[in-house]
């Protein structure tokens, strides 16, 4: 088997690269040689490794995102593996992954097949979330120095400027067919079920061929604050529209950025769709 070991170096606080020799121990136990490469986020990694059997990811969501970008947009459906070393590592969560390095590489050298969806949006792909709106964009400002030195800390500070930021998004969607409009502060497409892990779609499932939608109706910023505290602690909300659907189509009539997992997304209007079984996960 070709496999290869993908690690961003800013991921695990900085410490990844300590671990690889280790990593590779355990793959070796399993009589698969597997070399190790750091990422270079300017290029595709599987420039030269199209006939590679399996990959597998050192980092955080991002990092995952960035991988099945590069995989998908070449049309490869080579094996991932995930070892998680980000800041929330939601996917890895979504997937059962062990957060422990040693036996999350264990999990995958040892483990089978099968396959989870992927979310599409426009051009990119995304595995967890696509998102907008207030504190969807906080994992983009806050800089990775502050994150290994920090942890989920360093959300904190981006958070709080959000929230002084927030504001009315008048949005119109059509999800399967059905026509609707909202007023809303937050917009979430949830592929996997939780955003700097809170599980703030504890129902949704990786492999059903669906996403689940949640919108957070604006209202002003105490009353707002208080639906979304509301919400992340007992999962139940007036002011929170949760829907699912496999296609969607959505505009809205200010501009907004968008994100997914944790990066810069595609611009208004957005196409989502869930892309059933898309990825084969080793675990």
């Amino acid at each position: 088997m070709r496999a290869m070991l993908l690690y961003n170096t800013s991921s695990g606080r900085g410490r990844i690269e300590g671990k690889i020799n280790d990593i590779r121990a355990v793959f070796k136990e399993a009589n698969i040689e597997i070399e190790p490469r750091k990422i270079d986020f300017s290029k595709n990694p599987f420039d030269g490794y199209e006939d590679v059997e399996l990959a597998v990811i050192c980092g955080g969501d991002g990092t995952i995102n960035y991988v099945i970008n590069a995989m998908m947009n070449k049309g490869l459906d080579i094996a991932i593996g995930v070892i998680p070393t980000g800041t929330a590592n939601d996917f890895a969560s979504a997937i059962g992954m062990n957060n422990n390095v040693i036996m999350a590489a264990r999990q995958i050298a040892h483990g089978g097949l099968r396959r989870v969806d992927c979310g599409k949006v426009n051009n990119q792909y995304f595995v967890n979330i696509l998102s907008f709106g207030v504190l969807t964009t906080t994992s983009q400002h806050t800089s990775d120095k502050e994150k290994q030195i920090v942890g989920r800390l360093a959300y904190l500070r981006t958070g709080f400027v959000d929230l002084l930021n927030m504001h009315s998004m008048p949005l119109t969607i059509k999800c399967d067919g059905d026509k609707q409009q909202f007023n809303a502060v937050m917009f979430l497409a949830f592929n996997g079920n939780s955003a700097g892990q809170f599980k703030l779609a504890p129902k949704s499932n990786i492999s059903d061929g669906m996403l689940d939608i949640l919108i957070l109706d604006y209202d002003n910023t105490a009353k707002t604050c208080w639906n979304m505290m509301n919400y992340i602690i007992n999962h139940e909300s007036g002011a929170v529209h949760h829907f699912r659907c496999r296609e969607l189509e959505l505009d809205c009539d200010t501009s907004e950025h968008t994100d997914i997992d944790g990066q810069p997304g595609p611009q208004m209007p957005l196409r989502i769709e869930c892309l059933a079984g898309a990825i084969r996960i080793r675990a």
